[in-house]
């Protein structure tokens, strides 16, 4: 019995095409995706089948390319202001449901609403470019007691007025350079790290008195945002040991305060272009902000921790009595700190 061997296949052309892999999805050109009734629609960015309106792969939102500048316009407002914007959503959830975004937030319901870092940083960034540009003429208060400590009469001095009454008189034959010099050559500090922090005060002090102090608030404004960022989870940590019974995670203190200092941005913005629209009802505009806030931040904690009122409003007071002690060492030493990086 004799076998005889198969003879070996010719690699043609056309065979080697029919047994080469088939073209990924992504190589498909795209006037040629979708186009027969039953072939599915593919995302132009991953090459991902794509079911609905957006892709489920990279969650690009499947939509004809731009062929106009009609049809770009139409595209810009229709994400600006669709009914489903999450823009809009999370201002008026902020503005008019106190903790109502930190529960939503905290039960996993999240796709609806902005990210609350994202949507504190742009509200930070905004309040204070708009209290520079609204109220860049700073001044300076001072506060004058009699003998025994008690505060007698407050005075308010735009600042260069004040740096101007602030600087001696020059001596015959004395630049105001050289007076200057000499004045914050006075300068004794005599706290920690002396050697190396009285040269850098005294510095600040000439490089102050040059400008009569815009500089300096200038790099206030621009560290006060970071400072209030740094400042928030020292707020969580105080709000943690109020709510240790029942137990609270950290985070959820955390988030309540970004909300609420988002909310509080907002809020000032809007007083303050209100005010400047009507000055007639700038009083009235302050007095409703001054009183809807501290409800604002006693409605957020009930809703967030569920407590009773009159709880809610003992710990309501002792919040605020360590936010302004807290905050006043804040501002203290972001003031020392953007005089002394100057």
């Amino acid at each position: 019995m004799s076998t005889a061997a198969a003879a070996p296949a010719e690699h043609t052309p056309a065979a080697a095409a029919a047994s080469a892999p088939p073209a990924p999805p992504a190589a498909l050109p795209a006037a040629a995706r979708g186009a027969g009734a039953t072939s599915a629609v593919l995302c132009d960015n991953c090459g991902a089948a794509v079911k609905g309106r957006y892709c489920g792969a990279c969650g690009q939102r499947l939509e004809p390319p731009v062929h106009s500048l009609w049809h770009f316009a139409r595209v810009a407002t229709e994400d600006l202001t669709h009914a489903d914007s999450r823009l809009w959503r999370t201002l008026a959830a902020l503005l008019f449901k106190p903790g109502y975004l930190t529960r939503e937030f905290l039960h996993g319901r999240r796709a609806s609403y902005l990210p609350p870092v994202r949507l504190y940083l742009v509200m930070s960034v905004a309040f204070f470019l708009f209290a520079a540009l609204g109220h860049s003429k700073a001044r300076v208060v001072e506060i004058s007691t009699d003998t025994r400590g008690v505060p007698r009469a407050v005075h308010v001095t735009p600042l260069d007025e004040a740096a101007d009454s602030a600087s001696g008189t020059a001596r015959p034959g004395e630049t105001v350079e050289q007076r200057d010099r000499r004045e914050c050559a006075l300068t004794d500090y005599r706290g920690p790290w002396q050697a190396r922090l009285t040269p850098a005060i005294r510095d600040a002090c000439l490089k102050i008195r040059a400008d009569k102090g815009r500089s300096l608030h200038e790099a206030l404004y621009h560290n006060m945002p970071r400072a209030m960022f740094l400042f928030l989870p020292l707020l969580a940590g105080a709000m943690m040991l109020m709510y240790w019974r029942p137990r609270h995670y950290y985070v959820e203190h955390l988030l309540l305060f970004v909300h609420n200092h988002a909310c509080i941005f907002l809020m000032l913005m809007l007083a303050w272009a209100l005010a400047a629209l009507l000055p007639s009802a700038a009083a009235w505009v302050d007095f409703a902000v001054t009183l809807y806030i501290p409800w604002y931040v006693f409605r957020s904690m009930r809703v967030v921790y569920g407590q009773g009122r009159w709880l809610t409003a003992g710990k309501l007071g002792l919040l605020s009595f360590f936010y302004l002690v807290s905050g006043a060492v804040m501002f203290a030493l972001t003031f020392v700190y953007s005089a002394l990086t100057l």
